[in-house]
Order: structure tokens, then sequence, then C-alpha cells
């Protein structure tokens, strides 16, 4: 077996994540070797490909369930505001890069698409109208619209309100300074930009092994796919960046702090239309409400996309269950994943979360005309002739203990970090790649506590938002749009 020598970094998995991380990496430590490691062939072919998500900037601008109403009827806006604040980090990046010339001409990877929300029914017309008038106070949703008028929706865009029942109570926001972003394209310019910089990518090359030495730092075994060669590597730190198969070594590694985590795999498929007469009369993200015990990722959302420069629109999407933790792996991701320390969890959330089983056994056996009926819900003109099928990427949502309920599901992202920071690994699913600045930033100072002081200037001046929160300053925050909009292209 070969050994290739001590590196700074490895980074397992070639996804928006570890793409993140080596580019803040590389500007604050420009000498550190850093390895990165994909055991496919080609990059961002899991949930980071742009046909494995949805593409949606994820800024709370539209997606209705990170404001819930409350029993009493209120609606508050604080998860909403958490996410657009993160969002707002990722821009910044994303804008001083193009400034440097690390990435290309933003539309290569985000465009504008306004989002929207589109709900029908009384009590949901009412929601709707609470939510905007929330939002309307909150600096980073300026310019938000609220029409409860069918003509004015149809302006926006007509496949919606289009032969619609009359009658029929609908309501719809808008804001135009949403985005539709290509993440496969942004990984692939990401890692482009890195291999100039001197750091190593090794495509189909499998991490197959993770132990922990007395001084601190870890040796990786490897195996090639192809000629199934092996060897090894020693690392200082290692972050595994590898979607779902994040758990499986994050488990290996041995690290206390894993224990008790466990991933509940959930698979989605999408409606798509290249049809260019459907594709110029919805020019949007429109989101809408869940159906009950839906999990937060299966929310019904009609897309516009622009995936290599080509428009299309996404319908969906339609969950479904598989134990593969990832779409390119084996069935027995799930049961190998099961351990005595995360058991108990697993089963508390089985016995609490009977909606999301029902809902998704529903799901495993809708119809393609149960598909269309849904899609019908947001198009009522739509035919089967227009749309296809597609199977999106698997999402492997975290189940980790609760003292009070034995454990519980959790919707997002969760970064698990050894106590030394000589190991750090992401698990989860949505908002993920949106959010991946400022959960790589976070990782930054739970890793490299004895550095983070130093890197704090350097890191301002990538993201001048770090360190504060915009919303709390009307005018920075209309300046960091403003700014990020004339860099990025956007509309603002």
């Amino acid at each position: 077996m070969n050994s290739q020598g001590i590196v700074d970094v490895v980074l397992i998995g070639g996804g928006i994540m570890s793409a993140t991380l080596g580019t803040l990496l590389k500007e604050l430590q420009p000498d550190w070797r850093i390895e990165v490691y994909e055991r496919l062939g080609e990059l961002a072919q899991e949930s980071s490909n742009p046909w494995n998500n949805a593409g949606t900037g994820h800024a709370g601008l539209c997606e209705l369930n990170y404001m819930p109403q409350a029993p009493d009827g209120s609606v508050t806006a604080d998860k909403a505001v958490v996410i657009n604040e993160q969002f707002q980090i990722s821009r910044q990046l994303w804008a001083h890069l193009v400034s440097i010339g690390a990435l290309p001409e933003p539309n290569k990877f985000i465009n504008s698409t306004p989002h929207m929300t589109f709900v029908h029914g009384k009590a949901n017309v009412e929601y709707l109208r609470k939510r905007h008038a929330v939002l309307a106070t909150e600096p980073l949703f300026a310019g938000m619209e609220f029409s409860d008028d069918a003509e004015k929706i149809g302006t926006w865009t007509p496949l919606l309100t289009r032969k619609r029942p009359a009658g029929q109570k609908i309501a719809a926001t808008r804001i135009v300074s949403g985005t539709d972003v290509d993440f496969g394209a942004l990984t692939r310019l990401l890692f482009e930009n890195l291999e100039e910089q001197g750091v190593t990518m090794h495509m189909n090359e499998q991490v197959v092994g993770l132990g922990h030495k007395a001084d601190g730092t870890w040796d990786l075994k490897l195996l090639r796919q192809v000629g199934q060669t092996r060897s090894t590597i020693n690392a200082r730190f290692v972050f595994v960046g590898a979607g779902g198969g994040a758990l499986a070594l994050l488990q290996q590694s041995g690290i206390p702090e894993i224990k008790g985590f466990g991933g509940f795999p959930i698979s989605g498929q999408f409606l798509r239309t290249t049809n260019p007469k459907l594709v110029a009369q919805h020019q949007a993200k429109v989101y809408g409400k869940a159906a009950k015990g839906a999990p937060p990722m299966s929310v019904p959302h009609l897309d516009t996309r622009v995936v290599d420069g080509e428009m299309s629109l996404l319908f969906g999407p339609y969950a479904g269950f598989s134990p593969k933790f990832l779409k390119s792996s084996t069935w027995f991701d799930l049961p190998f994943s099961i351990r005595a320390h995360n058991l108990g969890p697993m089963l508390a959330v089985a016995r609490h979360n009977f909606d999301l089983m029902k809902y998704l056994i529903g799901e495993v056996f809708a119809s393609r005309g149960d598909k269309l009926k849904a899609l019908r819900e947001f198009i009522p003109t739509a035919v089967a002739e227009d749309w296809e099928l597609i199977t999106a990427g698997q999402r492997v949502q975290v189940m980790k203990k609760d003292a009070k309920l034995g454990g519980v599901l959790q919707f997002g992202t969760e970064v698990i970090t050894s106590s030394d920071g000589s190991i750090a690994g992401l698990l989860g699913a949505s908002p993920g790649a949106s959010t991946a600045a400022p959960i790589m930033v976070d990782l930054l100072a739970r890793c490299f506590p004895d550095r983070i002081e130093g890197w704090k200037p350097r890191i301002r001046q990538m993201i001048p938002s770090y360190g504060t929160k915009l919303s709390d300053d009307p005018a920075a925050a209309a300046a960091s749009l403003a700014a990020t909009a004339e860099v990025l292209q956007l509309s603002n």
C-alpha cells in the first residue's frame, strides 16, 4: 500500500460544501496543501447536481415552512430572517470571487428569478396576508408585493391563473430579487479555481478508512476505483463533505460526537418541461404550502431553472423512500448505518412521525395521474405530454437523540466536529447548498479556534457583513443587496 505523505487538509467529496470550504481555506492560508477526493468520475454528481435539487437560492423569500402559523394565529419572521442572512453571506462571497476573477461571468451559475408564494382557500389567503405584513417591516425583504387579485397575479405568471376555477380565492407574493442557482456549475467553477491555485483533485478515488493517530492527525485509507489499487494519506484536518455518505465515514472515524446520530433517507422526483411556450410564460420560483405530514423538502413548487444556459420548468418534488443514502450507492446504506447508540433515537423518530410515514407511503404509490393532479393545483391547463418525470437526489435527514422524546427528526443541516477540531462533517439537507458559505465560515471558527482571530480581517474582505446582522441595519442591508446585485448582475 503506497503512502502519499502528510497534507494540511483533505476534503472528502466533490460537492458544493467541499468546494466552498476549500475556497475559503485557500484564501486564508494559500500556503496550505489541500487534497480533494471524489469517489465518482465527475464533480457535483449527487446533491450539488442541478437536476438533483431545485436550484433555489434559499433566502426565506418564498418558503412558507420557514414561517408557520402559530396556534394563536400569529406569524413571526425569525427563521426566515436567519435564512436570508445566511444567503447574503453566500452572495457576498460569490460577489467577491467574481470581483477578483476567481469566478467567471456570474450568469454561468446564478440568474435573477423572482421568488413567489401562491396559496388558495380563504384561510391560506389570510395567512399569506399576515406573512407579507410581517415581512414588509424586514430590511432584507424590501420590495415584496402581495396580491389576492387573479388578474394581477396573472401578470406575474399567467400559468397560475389561466382557466382557474371561477371564484376560487387565491393570493400570491412576489419579490424580484430572488435567484436561480446552478450549484453544479458553481461547484465545478470553484474547483477549477482551486486547481489553478495548486489544489490536487483525485477523481474515482474513495476514502474507505479513517484512523486517528496519537499526534492528532488522521490516516486515510484510499481505494482507486479503476484498478482497485490502495494507498494511504495523512492529514492534519479532514472535512467530510460526502453528502449522504458523510454519516458512514463519521461513524467509522470513531469520534464520540457522532454517537446518537442516524440518517433518514428521502428520495424525490420532479416533473420537467422544456416546452418553450410554457417556459416563456413562467419566469419565477413559486412555492405553495406543504401537505399534512410532508417534510419541508417536499413543499410543492413550480420553478424556472437555468442549467447550462438552457431554461426549463420543474414541478415537485414528489417525495418517496429508498434506503440509499446516495443516488449512486447501495440499498444497504440505511441498515448498515444502524448502531447500538442510534437505534433508540431512530425508533423514537419512527414512533413520533406517523404522519410522515403515511405521507411517504402515499407518495411512493402515487400514480402519474396523481402527480399531474398536484401539478394542476399550480397550472390548471397542464397536459401530460408536456412533462417528463425525472429522479432528483437523495436527501438524508438527521435523526438524533432528544432528552424529552428519545429521538427527533431534524430538517436542515448539522455540522459535526471532533473535540480537537481535527475532523468535521456535514449531515442533513435543505437549505444546504444555499447556505454553504455561512456553514463553512462557522466551521472555521469551530475547527481552527487558534487561527480564527487572525483570519477575521481577511474574512471581512470577502464577506463584509461577517459578525454583524444586516437585518438590524436597514441602510447596511440595502447597501449589501445593491452591491452584490451589481457584481452578480442580479435584479435588486
